[in-house]
């Protein structure tokens, strides 16, 4: 049985994608909504954004953008904070990976979980051995300081440190639901979301 994978999302936590303009969207972002424009801005930002930007880039009105943005605070999907003095808002992470955890404990069991993350040491130990680095950070490293490399080359290592990135993630990850499985059967309940939230 295939090990389990950690959804979108969680890649999204390590490489986000970028948030252009409103133009660069696909053609189906006129048939949604100003709530679903807010959230869709909101979710591929990879950094914390004004309301004011919020706004403007989903296209929607004062009202629309702090409704839908007071929702999503209310909900622990975002944390208010200040851009260059302004009000905004950030993507809460520890929301987020929780709930990945959540779902991963809940989907699986854990002799997935344990065959997924020896899987994903498996790879990491690969990357470490193809390049002769114990870490990203030294990879990376490696990497800038080696004038050898060809514009080519220099392309494929970032596309490897992209990989590597979002690997240590769902490594990260994967550790901690089983850790989170294991301490919910420790104290004999099967887990669920009731028994790890």
């Amino acid at each position: 049985t295939t090990g389990p994978k950690v959804r979108t999302f969680t890649i999204y936590l390590s490489c986000p994608a970028p948030h252009g303009s409103v133009s660069e969207t696909p053609s189906s972002w006129d048939d949604l909504t100003g709530h679903e424009r807010v959230r869709a801005v909101v979710e591929t930002a990879d950094s914390p954004m004004s309301v004011v930007d919020i706004t403007d880039r989903a296209d929607v009105s004062r009202t629309t953008a702090d409704d839908e943005l007071a929702m999503l605070a209310e909900r622990n999907d975002l944390v208010e904070t200040l851009v260059d003095g302004k009000r905004g808002y950030e993507t809460n992470y520890v929301s987020v990976v929780f709930d990945e955890m959540q779902s991963l404990v809940e989907d699986h069991t854990e002799e997935e979980l344990t065959t997924r993350l020896a899987e994903l040491e498996a790879e990491r130990e690969q990357l470490q051995t193809e390049f002769d680095a114990d870490s990203l950070d030294e990879f990376r490293t490696l990497t800038a300081e080696d004038e050898t490399l060809s514009v080519e080359e220099l392309r494929e290592r970032r596309h490897v440190a992209a990989s590597w990135d979002t690997l240590d993630a769902e490594l990260t990850l994967v550790r901690h639901a089983l850790r989170l499985y294991r301490d919910v059967v420790d104290i004999g309940q099967k887990p669920s979301r009731s028994t790890v939230d």
